[in-house]
């Protein structure tokens, strides 16, 4: 197992580095420990030659108890086993019959274990005093670039403190790859400090029995000639792979030169934006007063759909936020650069951090986003990501037809009726064939993009408002009471949605509309690096649609349903959908004004757009029963005239026949009166005038009665 190999796609070393570092560092504690036995050991045999046995008994008994000692880092532990018993049994043979050969025992025996023990163990402690130093020298330096302030006219403690940085991030990575190859070595050397003791050991006991003490044979011989080419080939492997260490250290210096920058140019190092995770280093901002924070530099890492930190110290790490349907962007800090804020969920959790660079800045940024869409849920979510990037970036480049276009987010099964029935309730659609629409023929070219919700204000809007809220209170803190009618309304839906954006469209045609203006702010909000999502509450009635804020619950949009002439769900990414809004008047010219507004929903988006429609159907059944209503009060009404007309008429009628029948009982002839004498009186023609005037005045009069 190679420490090395660990680090050498890192340009320092990560958590995760430094935890196996720590299992090495325990395996060299282990390995020291149990050396400075051994040459204990082997230190009695050469300073007490009267107990010569007893150093020889307790020599074979620790090598006997190798097989129980626990080495983290033991790769070969039957091989080591097996030879070391094999030595410890001849050893103890040989216990009783060793005498002192001093002069042997110090070249052959005593020089390899000490030299082991005062060179390579103590190498190891002063790379790792070193490494120690050089990484406290990093975090300083790279506390002093963190603090430095944004304004420009202190570029020389600016210079001073990016060499300063340079400098200790080289010493340290150089360090630390001359620390870690000793580790690497310490494995090799452990077995040669190990084996070259005990060879010589027994050469000398060879030498001094003159090849021919009755313990051994020739079968001993011929294993400690195998034992010895086995040293070789450790020692050539070891050669080897120092070599290899080497040279590719050499390589890494002459690579990652540039990557020592704290901040490097995003020219020669571009951003990655396919990213799914994604660890390193960041200063997290803590609260410390009403007004007052601290910087706290962590360790953060992804781990599925949560975010992780680690301090450093610590076992595992700690969940930060669950960054699922997350929102991030980069935001402004008074005393740092390269800040962004990662807002949970809910709304109820906010974590502001700080980048070394620009570009890590970005990265963490694109790398979240996608985090927050759940890609890394897919099989291969580098290479969605990549073509959801690739997809955004080749939407603002023109295409020849509208097909072409939308050859990525055309739908592949034909559209719903549920575009129909929120369009018009009982109105048949003919949607155009899509291959003979052009571009502006659904969106106007160089159409600004709303990435913000703004209460539209008109005169026409505030004189209605004005008419209706006569008699009504105010409210003061700027809420929006419903009519009436909009809290009577038999449907209450309340929906999540984030707000992404709107503009104006040519037409209402088809959802193609829809769909392209989604394509066009999705790929602007890609192209800008805008992240930010305004958060609202969607209330569905059957009257209107409203935006409220979910903290204030203040109304920010309504949305008259009438005016909501289509609504419609993206195929593929369920939770994208929109609604377009036509407005009678509003231009110069009496065109009409068409809106397009695009939202994310945690929930389905076809279920807001069915809601939508069943708004649609049940605000039509009541508009058709009000019309039916008002009909039938208006025959009514028609009714109880025509019964009044005729009463008239029989009226007249009865009146005409009273006049004619006083007419004629007027006309009968008059008998002529008689005077005193007997004689008829004959009128004359003035007197017979003013009689039948009287009779006319009388006969008017009771016709007028």
């Amino acid at each position: 197992m190679s420490l090395l190999g660990f680090v050498l796609k890192s340009m320092y070393p990560e958590e995760g580095t430094r935890s196996l570092l720590g299992v090495f560092e325990e395996d060299a504690a282990a390995i020291s420990k149990y050396s400075q036995q051994l040459f204990q050991a082997m230190h009695r045999i050469y300073d007490a030659q009267n107990e010569l046995s007893a150093a020889t008994h307790l020599t074979s008994k620790l090598l006997k108890g190798y097989e129980k000692q626990r080495f983290p880092l033991c790769c070969d532990d039957e091989v080591m086993s097996s030879t070391l018993q094999q030595f410890a049994k001849v050893i103890d043979e040989l216990s009783s019959c060793h005498a002192v050969l001093s002069t042997q025992l110090a070249d052959a025996m005593m020089f390899p274990i000490t030299q082991f023990k005062e060179r390579d163990l103590k190498e190891i402690l002063t790379l790792k005093e070193v490494f120690q130093i050089a990484s406290d020298d990093h975090d300083m330096a790279i506390n002093r670039y963190s603090r430095l302030s944004k304004r420009r006219d202190n570029e020389k403690v600016k210079g001073e403190v990016m060499e300063d940085v340079y400098t200790s991030r080289k010493k340290q990575h150089q360090t630390m790859m001359h620390y870690f190859t000793a580790l690497n070595t310490l494995q090799y050397k452990k077995k040669m400090s190990l084996l070259e003791p005990l060879l010589g050991y027994m050469q000398a006991q060879i030498s001094f029995f003159k090849l021919g003490s009755e313990n051994l044979t020739q079968q001993w011989e011929d294993f400690l000639t195998d034992i010895g080419t086995s040293v070789q080939n450790v020692r050539r492997e070891m050669a080897g792979e120092v070599d290899v260490m080497q040279q590719t250290i050499q390589d890494m210096e002459q690579a990652n030169d540039l990557l020592y920058m704290p901040d490097p140019d995003p020219s020669l190092v571009p951003v990655n934006r396919n990213l799914t995770r994604k660890a390193g280093y960041l200063n997290t901002r803590n609260k410390t007063g009403l007004v007052s924070s601290s910087w706290e530099r962590q360790y953060f890492f992804t781990q599925g759909g949560n975010l992780m930190s680690q301090a450093r110290g610590d076992v595992a790490g700690g969940l930060v936020m669950d960054i699922d349907n997350c929102s991030v962007m980069a935001v402004d800090c008074e005393d740092r650069r390269f800040c962004f804020q990662i807002t949970s969920f809910d709304g109820k959790k906010v974590a502001i951090l700080q980048a070394e660079s620009r570009k890590d800045c970005e990265e963490w940024i694109a790398t979240i986003n996608n985090i927050s869409k759940r890609i890394y849920l897919s099989e291969n979510p580098e290479e969605i990501a990549a073509r959801v990037n690739q997809s955004a970036l080749e939407a603002v480049t023109p295409s020849p037809s509208f097909q072409q276009r939308h050859e990525s987010l055309r739908p592949r099964r034909p559209l719903a009726a549920r575009a129909s029935s929120v369009s018009s309730a009982g109105s048949e659609t003919a949607s155009p064939a899509l291959s003979v629409l052009s571009l502006d023929a659904l969106v106007a070219p160089n159409t600004p993009i709303q990435f913000d919700i703004i209460s539209p204000v008109s005169e026409e809007d505030a004189g209605q408002a004005k008419a209706a809220g006569l008699g009504r209170r105010t409210n003061p803190f700027g809420e929006s009471g419903g009519t009436p009618a909009e809290e009577s309304s038999i449907l209450h839906q309340l929906f999540f949605a984030r707000f992404l954006g709107c503009m104006e469209v040519q037409n209402a045609d088809s959802s193609d509309v829809i769909y392209e203006t989604m394509r066009q702010i999705l790929a602007a909000r890609a192209i800008h690096n805008i992240f930010r999502m305004t958060e609202s509450h969607l209330l569905v009635t059957c009257e209107c649609l409203k935006l409220i804020d979910p903290q204030t619950q203040v109304t920010r949009l309504r949305f008259p349903l009438s005016s909501v002439v289509l609504c419609a769900a993206h195929q593929e990414n369920k939770r994208l959908f929109g609604f377009v809004l036509q407005t009678a008047e509003g231009r110069v010219d009496g065109r009409p004004i068409i809106v397009c507004y695009i939202f994310e929903s945690n929930n389905d988006g076809e279920k807001i757009c069915d809601s939508v429609g069943l708004a649609k159907q049940i605000a039509f059944h009541s508009e058709m029963d009000r019309k039916a209503t008002e009909k039938k009060k208006e025959q009514d009404r028609a009714k109880e005239k025509q019964q009044e007309e005729l009463s008239k008429q029989k009226q007249i009628e009865k009146d005409l026949e009273e006049q004619s029948r006083l007419i004629a009982a007027f006309s009968r002839p008059t008998p002529l009166a008689a005077g005193t004498d007997g004689q008829f009186l004959v009128l004359s023609n003035s007197q017979s005038e003013d009689s039948d005037a009287g009779v006319e005045g009388r006969e008017k009069g009771e016709s007028e009665a």
